[in-house]
């Protein structure tokens, strides 16, 4: 089973270079808070949007109005696709993690939510009063299958010269985050 590929070679799942790359997925996540967030109607039209979020150890965190679009779009589609950008270098454009995501709403006052809020964890998402919204409502983002990069792990001189061929990535973080 091959679990991380890269444009240049193939890591089998459980290797060293696997968990590196498993890793610098998960940090590079971890450290940053905005994303743009793919849904669909259910009409089948797609909608993304900016979103601000808190990653926690297996999914990202969004706080929204229930009746936003995104909301309305996760209560008929449990799927989502995210983007992450990164920048990296001072020129040329960012970095990017992408994956699908299973998406749902968990109401504020819902146990996980609760306990996240209460460990600060989703101090992030959760000021300036989102706590206090009638409306308020949390999105939960799983990401599923595959997670891609594009720059992360690559050297950037290869990634400058050969851009098309040097920087692409994908893990499989099913297995590593459960």
């Amino acid at each position: 089973m091959v679990d991380t590929m890269t444009s240049n070679q193939t890591i089998t799942r459980d290797s060293d270079a696997h968990r590196r790359q498993v890793r610098k997925v998960q940090k590079a996540i971890a450290g940053s808070s905005f994303a743009t967030l793919a849904t669909v109607s259910e009409a089948g039209r797609p909608h993304v949007a900016g979103v601000v979020y808190e990653a926690t150890q297996d999914a990202i965190w969004v706080h929204t109005m229930r009746s936003s679009r995104k909301a309305r779009n996760v209560a008929v589609s449990p799927f989502a696709a995210v983007c992450i950008p990164l920048r990296k270098l001072p020129a040329g454009p960012p970095y990017t993690i992408h994956f699908q995501a299973a998406a749902e709403l968990v109401a504020m006052d819902a146990e996980p939510a609760v306990r996240l809020i209460e460990a600060g964890q989703l101090s992030g998402i959760s000021g300036h009063g989102a706590l206090e919204e009638p409306d308020g409502v949390l999105l939960r983002l799983t990401p599923r299958g595959a997670v891609h990069s594009y720059g992360l792990g690559t050297n950037p001189i290869e990634l400058i010269r050969d851009p098309l061929h040097s920087g692409a990535r994908s893990v499989d973080l099913d297995r590593v985050t459960r």
